[in-house]
């Protein structure tokens, strides 16, 4: 008998496009838990994986610096637009609604005293008022959290000049 392989990336993109019947076929195949989303924290790990969720090629995403010794400014450029491709990969195409003041939108909050540089402190939330740039915030304090914790050294890039 012959044995045949297959991606599971390719079993999972023919399982999001087939009819229920289909479905329950490749579920029998693979097995349902092939086909059960993973949390999004699990999936974007870095900011590579943050691209490949957005099917954004990493190594072209960011604009070359203008020097061959990158100032500290272009770095934290830099940093920004790497912030703005993790936050949409981890929102998962939920974007914010500024006019709809009722709806919470969530970013990591930081301390930034000068004994420790910069740390994750928490999270915050505003209504129709932000501190941060509109394009960093997050759907929940969950992700905000996850967020500050996980790409602390590239808030840190963006934030400290």
């Amino acid at each position: 008998m012959e044995t045949l392989q297959i991606k599971k990336e390719n079993a999972i993109n023919a399982y999001k496009a087939a009819d229920a019947d289909i479905k329950d076929i490749l579920s029998t195949l693979f097995g349902k838990e092939t086909f059960v989303p993973q949390n999004i924290c699990d999936r974007v790990k870095t900011f590579e994986d943050a691209c490949a969720q957005l099917g954004i090629d990493a190594d072209s995403a960011i604009p070359e610096a203008a020097s061959p010794k990158l100032q500290k400014d272009e770095l934290s450029i830099q940093a920004y637009c790497k912030l703005i491709i993790i936050v949409r990969a981890l929102n998962e195409g939920w974007k914010p609604d500024w006019k709809d003041d009722s709806q919470y939108k969530w970013y990591p909050w930081f301390d930034m005293s000068s004994g420790s540089g910069l740390a994750y402190d928490g999270y915050g939330t505003r209504v129709s008022d932000t501190s941060v740039g509109s394009r960093l915030c997050f759907k929940s304090s969950e992700l905000a959290e996850y967020a500050g914790r996980q790409f602390q050294d590239i808030y840190k890039e963006f934030m400290i000049i």
